[in-house]
């Protein structure tokens, strides 16, 4: 069969050359009038959406239903992917993201947004009036939208995962001949910026300012901006086409297309060129007024604009008319003389065996690296796989000629067309252009074909292009419970089966799935193979499996998951319920008193918490303890006493087994009563202090009996009462009461205490009263304790009775040989070591 040369659906504007390229055939039944609907298009050559237009009388037609619906095709036509039954008011928007999310928007500003083509979708509100005021119509961006309400009112939606509806300035009274917007990716202000034609002119409104863009040209029928947002083409009642930078300064062509008919479309092609369409003709204007018309003879043509061109839709053919690239136009213009045009021919020259092919390769040798990347690209820009054969054929055979030449793009470049022919095949109907497969990327490309249900392409994509793959199973299995006719235990065992040692699936994907389509047992089933405990956690808890989450949280023996699922119980279950769930769990109730213990993370710890704990598990002396605690916090006695009675109350209900924290309560009441007493009778504050600290306490405000009646009461020790008598003693420096305990011949602490708390405490002169009473003292001891109290002549008297010789020089040499105190160091030990003192 004879292949077309590609030049011959190109038509030249100027300087560039257009073409447009059928793409598919018989695309619709003949019996659809395409001319009664409103048709969107999803961005990349993606889904089209049909809704038939409701301001149209349409005959009656026995073969097609009459209730409203909005159906949705590939761009290859034939049967509906989906068909969405629609009864939900009537429809001022429709439109598509990025991301082939379907937009639908009713008269009452309500949003709809089907997120797969099987029917799911999310609902919002635009708010701000909608519903009072009515959409009057919508524009559609990447991942946003702008209304335009019948008030002349904008509400600007920037994000459809998190819709939060704001006005935009509001543009001055009168009627809006047609609008567009310019996306915030392409402005200055980084605000969606929306043109408007009111009478003469263009107002732009932004989130701050509506401003009048001084124009006088209008009114316009029709505003459109390119896809880079950079230019602006105006379309006036009498026909006449203005493209304008998008910052209205500048003209930069004009054109009459003689029609005083207004046009069903004005669109970009790309970025270079504006498409108008009326019912069966397409005019094509180029950057400089020239012009290109087509026509069609299967009555009414839809534009849907794309990044790179333009789709027409008709019943018959769906076409795409773009620019074309440069690297084609360089080999297949005619008569080029470019080095990979000549390329082509010698390998053309080579099929038919002819010495011209040598001929040629030599001819452009010097530019063969050049030639063969121009092929390889020009290669990814054809929609004919004759003509990507030729022109790859033509790059190996460059390819071969050299010596050197890295073929990765050679190789990247198989690649994608091999995934880009199958997914233009009829049967998929996604016809992508090379710079649309590029700007959607290989996993864009895949998560379309996994709306579509495309499992085994997308499997097969995937390995091709060294992708994962878990996403993929994960859909399918999803898709699986959400469609699939199976019971709970076949679904479980054949999603299992399939996803067995798949590395990276997500189970728990799968049972949230289940569980939102209602299927409880399944979904638990499935979780049980979520080899992650963090995943498995969260949505057991949605699915009030409280114990089993508990379970599988104590499982994982991650801390802070347990801590996660027991605040989620706590906030939830009564708490009776609570602490049934967690008694029959030791981990979970261990964590659960530690975080009590800690409390709000500044010592005070969640006693109301911890009772009930020990309440509830029978744990009387840690209950009893936890009132002890809350005493000894008490302020006041009172409140402390009661506390105490408390304790004590749990604890008398097993006084065998409880002896000694009994005697602990009774004793700690006891302190607590006295102590009230000293606060009364003393007017100070002893309530709260220990025993210890109220006999210092006592000791140091002078009333050492009251200090001796609280070491009778409580078996104070004597060693631990002498101690605390001293340390009171010295805090109050009461050095006479010292000095008179210096005459008693024994101390229980022994007297090394006395000498070192009040050297300590600048009274070295006593302290050196205590320093013969010290007993049990290393070898030289003495010495040094004389030192510190700065008595050298007493310390070098202790070398000489030591017969230290080395202490008594220093000691010399450190109060000074001519100083007083340095000869009366050497008349102590002259004798002794008059030959070291020299």
């Amino acid at each position: 069969m004879d292949v077309a040369h590609p030049t011959a659906g190109w038509e030249q504007l100027g300087p560039s050359f257009y073409r447009k390229v059928q793409l598919y055939t018989q695309v619709f039944d003949q019996d659809l009038d395409l001319d009664n609907y409103i048709v969107a298009g999803a961005p990349y050559s993606g889904a089209i959406a049909l809704y038939r237009d409701e301001g149209k009388l349409v005959a009656y037609q026995p073969t097609r239903t009459s209730k409203p619906s909005i159906d949705i095709y590939s761009c290859a036509g034939g049967e509906p992917i989906l068909s969405i039954p629609w009864d939900s008011g009537s429809i001022k928007g429709l439109g598509w993201s990025e991301d082939e999310k379907l937009l639908v928007v009713t008269a009452d500003g309500t949003v709809r947004c089907y997120f797969d083509l099987q029917g799911e979708f999310t609902q919002f509100s635009l708010g701000n009036g909608a519903e009072d005021s009515g959409v009057k119509s919508c524009r559609f961006y990447a991942h946003g939208l702008v209304a335009l309400l019948n008030n002349n009112s904008l509400v600007s939606v920037s994000s459809y995962s998190e819709p939060r509806p704001k006005l935009l300035a509001p543009p001055p009274e009168g009627e809006v001949h047609s609008w567009s917007l310019i996306p915030p990716s392409y402005t200055n202000s980084r605000s969606v910026e929306v043109l408007l034609s009111i009478g003469q002119t263009i107002y732009v409104s932004d989130a701050a300012a509506c401003e009048d863009r001084g124009l006088d040209q209008g009114p316009f029928t029709h505003i459109t901006v390119s896809s880079n947002g950079k230019f602006v083409a105006l379309y006036t009642k009498a026909g006449r086409v203005y493209v304008i930078n998008s910052t209205f300064e500048e003209n930069l062509s004009e054109h009459d297309s003689k029609s005083k008919i207004p046009p069903k479309y004005v669109e970009w092609c790309g970025k270079d060129a504006v498409v108008i369409a009326w019912e069966d003709e397409v005019h094509l204007v180029g950057p400089y007024g020239s012009s290109a018309k087509f026509y069609y003879d299967s009555g009414r043509v839809h534009l849907l604009p794309d990044y790179d061109g333009v789709r027409i839709i008709a019943n018959d053919r769906c076409d795409f008319l773009q620019k074309v690239p440069e690297d084609t136009e360089e080999v297949f213009k005619l008569g080029s003389d470019s080095p990979a045009s000549i390329l082509l021919d010698a390998v053309e020259q080579l099929e038919m065996q002819s010495p011209k092919a040598d001929d040629n390769v030599q001819l452009i040798r010097p530019h063969l690296v050049e030639a063969v990347d121009k092929c390889v690209n020009a290669a990814g820009q054809e929609f004919s796989d004759h003509w990507q054969k030729q022109l790859l054929k033509a790059a190996s055979f460059g390819k071969s000629v050299l010596d050197i030449y890295n073929s990765d793009d050679f190789v990247d470049m198989c690649e994608t067309l091999r995934v880009l022919n199958a997914v233009r095949n009829y049967k998929i109907g996604l016809p992508l252009s090379y710079e649309q497969y590029q700007r959607l990327s290989p996993s864009g490309l895949i998560t379309r074909l996994l709306n579509r249900h495309e499992y085994l392409l997308a499997l097969r994509i995937a390995s091709y292009l060294r992708l994962p793959t878990d996403k993929i199973y994960v859909h399918w299995a999803s898709a699986k419970v959400r469609l699939g006719s199976e019971d709970d235990d076949t679904a479980c065992r054949k999603i299992v089966e399939k996803l067995s040692g798949k590395p990276g699936i997500s189970f728990e994907a799968i049972a949230r799935a289940a569980y939102e389509e209602g299927r409880g047992r399944l979904a638990t089933e499935l979780l049980n193979h979520e080899p992650r405990a963090g995943r498995q956690v969260p949505l057991l808890l949605s699915m009030e499996e409280d114990e089993l989450a508990l379970d599988k949280a104590i499982e994982s023996g991650d801390t802070d998951l347990i801590y996660f699922v027991l605040h989620q119980l706590r906030r939830k279950l009564p708490l009776a319920s609570f602490f049934r769930v967690i008694n029959s769990r030791p981990t979970a109730t261990a964590l659960v008193e530690a975080a009590a213990h800690e409390g709000d993370g500044d010592g005070h710890e969640d006693t109301a918490m911890l009772k009930d704990l020990y309440y509830q598990d029978d744990r009387r002396i840690d209950g009893a303890a936890v009132f002890v605690r809350e005493a000894l916090r008490q302020p006041e006695s009172r409140t402390a006493g009661d506390k105490l009675a408390l304790a004590a109350k749990l604890l008398a209900d097993n006084p065998k087994e409880n002896v000694f924290e009994i005697g602990a309560v009774r004793e700690a009441n006891l302190l607590l009563r006295m102590q009230e007493g000293f606060d009364r009778d003393l007017g100070d504050n002893f309530t709260g202090l220990s025993v210890n600290q109220t006999m210092f306490k006592l000791y140091r405000l002078g009333y050492s009996g009251r200090a001796k009646k609280i070491q009778g009461e409580f078996k104070v020790p004597e060693r631990v009462a002498w101690w605390v008598r001293l340390q009171a003693l010295v805090a109050k420096r009461d050095w006479n009461e010292i000095e008179e305990i210096s005459k008693q011949r024994k101390s229980p602490i022994g007297w090394e205490p006395f000498f070192n708390q009040c050297l300590q405490a600048g009274n070295p002169r006593l302290a050196a009263v205590f320093v013969p009473k010290c007993t049990g003292l290393e070898q030289g001891a003495t010495i040094t304790m004389y030192e510190k109290c700065g008595m050298r002549v007493r310390a070098a008297e202790e070398a000489v009775k030591l017969k230290d010789g080395d202490a008594w020089l220093r000691l010399l040499e450190a109060a000074g040989r001519g100083t007083n105190e340095g000869r009366e160091i050497e008349r102590v030990g002259g004798q002794v070591f008059g030959g070291r003192g020299r």
